[in-house]
């Protein structure tokens, strides 16, 4: 459950970071709230009632809105108060998560981006399966359930 003092704080670092991106939020007609709601691909209500201090965008507001604002996913979840830095920890420079230490010779492999991206240990297998399931099967293998075969488009 968010606080009135979380959602205040939080609205008003988004505030500060559409008006540096350029966005017309505070007067009426300058379209500025639209403008991010159109870019973000979210309802112009989603913006308006986060400005407002009315609620706190959901997941998905949250991750479009990071992306058109040019900040990672990570930087809204913690402001917004929904996860803390230790909930979602950055790799340390130089662990064996770091993407250096990933082969050069070939594309790394699912199970060493989870561990570059700092996905949990015991949540790794969870993300190979989720994201193994957008990748295109190689050629002459069958195409994976729920997925189209490689090199085609529906």
């Amino acid at each position: 459950m968010t606080t009135t003092q979380e959602l205040d704080a939080f609205a008003s670092w988004v505030e500060d970071l559409m008006r540096r991106r350029g966005y017309d939020i505070d007067s009426p007609r300058g379209g500025g709230k639209s403008r991010i709601a159109d870019e973000a691909g979210v309802h112009r209500a989603a913006v308006t009632r986060l400005l407002q201090r009315q609620s706190m965008p959901d997941l998905e507001t949250t991750r479009r809105l990071a992306r058109v604002l040019g900040v990672p996913v990570r930087d809204m979840l913690i402001r917004s108060g929904r996860l803390t830095a230790e909930e979602l920890p950055l790799p340390a420079a130089g662990s064996a998560g770091d993407a250096a230490d990933l082969d050069a010779d070939g594309p790394p492999t699912l199970e060493e981006l989870a561990e570059v991206l700092g996905v949990p240990a015991d949540r790794r297998d969870m993300f190979v399966k989720v994201i193994g399931q957008f990748l295109p099967a190689e050629a002459g293998e069958p195409p994976r359930e729920g997925t189209a075969p490689a090199g085609h488009r529906p």
